[in-house]
């Protein structure tokens, strides 16, 4: 694990990347990571995320800056830009249910090819995927989701990499650090190595690859 500014961060980021951003209505959203983003005007970007929050908070500020070509999300309803971006051609949106989101971006973390789910089935979500028949009954194949980058925002981060979150702020966090080929994390507090008492570990250090500096 490397310690880095947050503009070196994002500086590692090429255009065209797919990012994994955790976070659930901007709640336990990396919002330095994000602003930084915007400001290098990365582009191009595949956002795996479970919302686009809404307008000028969150992943909404990515979405306003245009510079995302393809959004996989749960939903986007709250947010006008993301849904005006779609109509007119400009974005790419692929809605899946987010019990589905997040048990696809679980698979691809702990290196599954995927996961059989009856969701969507006999609507528009089965449409081009494959159908598996087990002990008679019927699910759809989703394929395993992964990220170039994982952008991931903690509570508590100690000097090594040991991650624990905030309440509601854990929402995608831990199992999107688990499916990014780099995870980047900003994190509220940096604390001496024994701080975080080991059950209090939620993401342990050998999967964070950058932590970004508070200073």
């Amino acid at each position: 694990m490397q310690t880095v500014s947050v503009e070196q961060s994002v500086a590692m980021i090429p255009d065209g990347s797919t990012l994994m951003i955790g976070g659930f209505m901007a709640v336990g959203t990396p919002e330095r990571v994000i602003d930084e983003i915007v400001r290098q005007q990365k582009r191009d970007l595949t956002l795996i995320t479970n919302d686009t929050a809404v307008p000028g908070r969150g992943v909404g500020k990515i979405i306003g800056a245009k510079l995302a070509r393809k959004i996989i999300a749960s939903h986007i309803g709250l947010n006008p830009e993301t849904q005006r971006q779609m109509m007119a051609g400009e974005l790419e949106v692929e809605l899946t249910p987010q019990g589905t989101l997040v048990e696809c971006i679980r698979a691809g973390g702990y290196g599954l090819g995927g996961i059989l789910t009856p969701t969507g089935l006999g609507t528009p979500v089965e449409d081009h995927k494959q159908k598996v028949e087990v002990n008679g009954k019927s699910y759809l194949l989703e394929a395993a989701l992964r990220a170039n980058f994982s952008l991931v925002q903690a509570f508590l981060a100690d000097y090594i990499g040991n991650l624990s979150y905030a309440l509601t702020a854990r929402n995608f966090n831990p199992v999107m650090a688990m499916a990014g080929d780099t995870v980047i994390v900003s994190a509220d507090n940096i604390v001496p190595v024994g701080v975080i008492t080991p059950d209090h570990v939620v993401t342990p250090a050998p999967i964070v690859d950058y932590l970004i500096t508070n200073s």
